[in-house]
């Protein structure tokens, strides 16, 4: 079906097999959406939800193996349908490497399947000097709360990627890609890109693709995989792809909440998502229909994230069970820091928080809530996490290893015995590397959608 075809009475279908590429769907599931008359396949590459590391080292969280397995089904359901496969944020981070990363997978895949799709790669990865620029130019606003971007911060950052929207897609599926891999996006451009090249509301095209961003997170049961979604000029509808599957106008409804501050205003780079006024209605036992989505526009901007190396850590991990230290944990969690800060300045002459930093989480007691949480009885077993962060790795891993007897035998106050905790590993240290951090939360201010990202559309190369 082509795109043209596809909008007649305005209305567009599009599949979201799975909240991530490599998570997994079943090919029942994907047949089933094409049978429905999908306009197009979308899916999501990644994400920040998995931390900064991700951007920081321009690596996936995803094995080469899984994403190859999810590829494979899209193009090849997507090209005997005729209709085009999107992909964001490729390779986690959306780093340039990570749209090259998945490229080259799907050049694999297309190359076994005798497939010879038109691909654009959109890159969104920003130079550090261009981001330079534009805070000197006076067009970087902090998102709260974080203060003023300042130039140390962006020369600090391993990698920086911008979020684009729907147009860079749009242009690309314009000049006639059959698939899109695109660096970092917001989760919602997928959707809505096509929806709004086909000239549908804005309102109904971003609120549907809030809802579907997650694939079946929007359902009464989100491990029974993808939804698929119908936006037209008067709202939407959506229903999961797995026929025992069901979303009801709460589940719909409630996806609003998930990442999102406000459960009625969602920014996005164009302007505000408003869903004050939408409605939602059951259709039957597994459809809901919604309508009275709005679009305010505003000031287009493009959010900046950036990853740097915060550090180099070192864990240990020891389980405790014995129910006299468990009784009063909390007294020798702080013993065990006291013992070890003397300890570092004793034997290092470093001191916490200018010189290095350490945490010791609980695990089976508070290591989660802290102080809000609210069973405070004693634990039957805790697995206590040093995790001890310094400039560099040596560092680290000598301040893990000063701890150790500590880790090992720390008493409490009064007892008579000297107790006995088990490590996980033997060394008892795991040197973690780098560690990296988000050190923007800002926004470009954009003359064009599309000023801070590159597209190259590659031919097909025939077999």
């Amino acid at each position: 079906m082509s795109l043209d075809a596809a909008t007649a009475g305005r209305r567009v279908g599009v599949i979201f097999p799975t909240g991530m590429l490599g998570a997994g769907f079943t090919p029942e599931a994907l047949k089933r959406g094409v049978e429905l008359g999908a306009t197009a396949i979308t899916i999501d590459g990644g994400s920040t939800d998995s931390g900064p590391h991700y951007l920081g080292t321009g690596t996936a969280k995803t094995a080469d193996e899984a994403v190859e397995r999810d590829l494979r089904l899209l193009l090849v359901a997507a090209q005997e349908a005729q209709i085009p496969l999107v992909v964001s944020s490729c390779g986690t981070g959306g780093t340039d490497r990570g749209v090259d990363w998945v490229a080259g997978i799907l050049a694999k895949v297309a190359a076994e399947e005798q497939l010879t799709p038109r691909v654009a790669k959109i890159y969104s990865e920003l130079s550090v000097d261009s981001v330079v620029t534009a805070v000197e130019a006076g067009r970087v606003k902090p998102l709260a709360p974080s203060s003023e971007l300042t130039v140390a911060t962006v020369r600090s950052c391993e990698h920086i990627v911008g979020l684009m929207g729907h147009e860079p897609i749009v242009a690309a599926l314009r000049a006639g890609a059959d698939v899109v891999l695109a660096g970092r996006a917001t989760d919602t451009s997928l959707v809505a890109s096509i929806a709004l090249m086909h000239g549908l509301p804005a309102g109904p095209a971003w609120h549907a693709a809030k809802v579907a961003e997650c694939g079946g997170q929007c359902t009464v049961d989100p491990r029974r995989g993808g939804v698929y979604v119908e936006v037209d000029d008067g709202g939407f509808t959506i229903e999961p792809l797995d026929r025992d599957n069901a979303c009801t106008p709460t589940s719909v409804a409630a996806h609003l909440l998930y990442e999102n501050a406000d459960p009625f205003r969602m920014r996005e780079p164009t302007g505000f998502l408003d869903t004050s006024s939408a409605t939602y209605t059951a259709l039957d036992d597994r459809r809901v229909r919604v309508e009275g989505s709005l679009f305010d526009a505003a000031q287009h901007t493009i959010k900046v994230e950036g990853s740097a190396v915060a550090g180099y850590e070192t864990l240990s991990l020891v389980g405790i069970r014995d129910p006299e230290v468990l009784d009063q944990i909390d007294v020798w969690v702080e013993s065990l820091q006291g013992y070890l800060v003397d300890r570092v300045r004793a034997v290092l002459g470093l001191e916490p928080e200018t010189d290095y930093q350490f945490q010791i989480r609980c695990y089976g007691y508070n290591a989660v809530l802290g102080d809000l949480e609210p069973d405070t009885g004693p634990p039957k077993e805790v697995g206590v996490l040093l995790n001890v962060r310094a400039p560099g790795q040596a560092t680290a891993t000598a301040i893990s290893k000063i701890a150790n007897p500590g880790l090992l035998h720390m008493p409490i106050p009064g007892m008579s015995d000297l107790p006995s905790f088990a490590f996980l590993t033997s060394p008892a240290h795991v040197e973690r590397g780098a560690a990296y951090e988000f050190v923007l939360n800002h926004v470009i201010e954009v003359g064009s959608a599309t000023d801070l990202f590159r597209t190259i559309v590659e031919e097909p190369t025939h077999v």
